[in-house]
């Protein structure tokens, strides 16, 4: 297969799981780690992939993947972290549930549920939810993002502080090696951080993309939340952070 081919062949892959490693890549397409590592060094040059130890990621930026791009991105981890998130939740219960792919996942999932209240900013999750006539369904008001049904700003976050949530699921665009979760919307970080603190029990879903991304605002570190739902081990020494945090880490399998 030559160059030219392989490309989109490995933005794909990338876009599916995150992240592409030299090896993998090499098995994949029969050829050699040399040859890997200059597609690497060329889609890197082109702004489409950023290079890192043994492979590379989706570049990091200052702006989102696009919302239905991330619909399609991970299906799979994202229907075991949301199948695992709604075993956290019981019935009879209030919960908070943000803007995101991976919280729309979660509402599908407590469609079976029964005597809930969900208070959500995704008009989204609103519509998945109207299928559960166990749910109360309460839409916090604020200013709508076309882009993705989100409602975010100061109307928002005012709502949301009349609640205290039992439990509360959030997303975000990226966790860095420090366990700060980050996002790329100002408005939105606020929301969340408001979320957290309005709740008593805070799950964070995020699949393995998000690890090693970068995002220029910061919602909160990783030890304020309860419980991180996610497909894949924590890189580098993350796992013994929140450990130490007293944050418990479900790996979806």
């Amino acid at each position: 297969m030559s160059q030219t081919f392989r490309h989109p062949d490995i933005l794909k892959i990338a876009q599916r799981d995150g992240k592409v490693t030299v090896e993998g890549l090499a098995e994949h397409f029969g050829v050699t780690l040399q040859t890997i590592r200059r597609d690497l060094t060329e889609l890197a040059e082109a702004n489409k992939l950023e290079r890192v130890h043994g492979g590379a990621i989706l570049p990091s930026g200052t702006t989102n993947i696009e919302y239905e791009e991330r619909r399609t991105l991970n299906q799979d981890s994202k229907l075991a972290m949301a199948r695992a998130c709604a075993a956290q939740i019981p019935e009879g219960c209030s919960v908070f549930l943000n803007i995101g792919t991976s919280t729309e996942a979660v509402a599908r999932e407590l469609l079976q549920h029964r005597d809930l209240m969900v208070v959500t900013n995704n008009m989204n999750i609103a519509n998945i939810l109207i299928d559960n006539p166990e749910c109360q369904i309460i839409v916090t008001g604020g200013a709508f993002r076309r882009s993705d049904g989100g409602l975010v700003g100061t109307l928002t976050i005012d709502t949301i502080r009349q609640f205290k949530f039992d439990f509360a699921v959030i997303g975000c665009s990226a966790m860095d090696e420090d366990g700060d979760i980050l996002d790329f919307d100002i408005q939105e970080v606020g929301v969340s951080q408001t979320i957290i603190a309005q709740s008593r029990k805070s799950l964070l879903v995020a699949d393995h993309s998000k690890f090693g991304r970068t995002a220029p605002a910061r919602i909160a570190s990783m030890g304020s939340v309860s419980t991180v739902i996610t497909d894949k081990p924590l890189p580098g020494n993350l796992g013994q952070k929140c450990a130490g945090w007293g944050t418990e880490v479900i790996i979806a399998e």
